[in-house]
C-alpha cells in the first residue's frame, strides 16, 4: 500500500491518496483541491471512492472536480450533509467564490467497512468537530480529519461543533485503539495514538 500526501489551500489541508499496487485500485481522503499531481499519481489506478472526513468547506472545495477527474464516488456521514450543502456560507466569510454544493453517492456510519482492492477501510464515527465527523482506519493507520491533530484537536466553535462530544470521541473511541496506529490528520504532521495519549491537551 502506498500513501501519498498533498497539502493544498490557504488552510494547508492534507489530502491523502491511498493506492493498492497489486489490484491497481485506490482511494482519496478529503478533497480540498483538484491538484494536477493527484491526477498524475492516480492515472494508472482505478480510484473508487473519495472519502470525506467531514463536510467543512476547506475539505470539499475540490470535490466536484476530483469526482469528474477520477470518476470516483463521494463518501460522507449523513450528519454532515447540512454543512456541505451550506458550503457557501463559509466561502463567503473568506471572500471566496461560491461553488456548487457537492453530491454524495455513499453515506457511512460507525463500524462500516468498505473494500478497495486489497484495502479495507473501517469507519469510526467521531462527532465533535462537526456532527458527522468520521475517521477512517486502514490497517495500522488512521485518517483523522479535523478530529485529532498532533498535540491538538479540532475547533468546536463552528456550526455543529460540540467540545464534549469531541472529547468523548477522542478519549473513549480513538484512545481505545492500538497505541501504535499512525494518525494522518487533516492539517499538520502525522502522529501516533501513543503520542497523543501522552501529550495531547484534550
Amino acid at each position: 500500500m502506498i500513501i501519498k500526501t498533498y497539502t493544498a489551500g490557504f488552510l494547508e489541508n492534507n489530502i491523502y491518496l491511498v493506492l493498492d499496487e497489486q489490484s491497481r485500485k485506490g482511494l482519496l481522503i478529503d478533497a480540498t483541491q483538484c491538484l494536477p499531481e493527484i491526477i498524475e499519481d492516480a492515472k494508472d489506478y482505478d480510484i473508487k471512492y473519495i472519502f470525506l472526513t467531514h463536510g467543512h468547506f476547506d475539505h470539499i472545495l475540490g470535490l466536484n472536480d476530483l469526482k469528474k477527474a477520477l470518476n470516483a464516488k463521494a463518501v460522507i456521514n449523513q450528519n454532515d450533509i447540512i454543512v456541505s450543502d451550506n458550503v457557501n456560507e463559509f466561502t463567503r466569510l473568506f471572500n471566496m467564490p461560491d461553488i456548487v454544493p457537492p453530491e454524495y453517492e455513499i453515506f457511512v456510519k460507525d463500524g462500516d467497512e468498505l473494500i478497495v482492492g486489497n484495502i479495507k477501510i473501517k469507519v469510526l464515527f467521531t462527532p465533535g468537530h462537526t456532527q458527522g465527523g468520521v475517521c477512517y482506519i486502514i490497517d495500522d493507520r488512521m485518517f483523522s480529519g479535523d478530529t485529532l491533530f498532533r498535540e491538538s484537536v479540532g475547533r468546536t466553535d463552528l456550526f455543529g461543533g460540540d467540545f464534549s462530544k469531541l472529547k468523548d470521541s477522542i478519549k473513549n473511541k480513538i484512545f481505545k485503539l492500538d497505541e501504535n496506529i499512525t494518525v494522518y490528520p487533516g492539517h499538520g504532521p502525522t502522529t501516533t495514538i501513543k503520542h497523543e495519549k501522552r501529550y495531547n491537551v484534550i
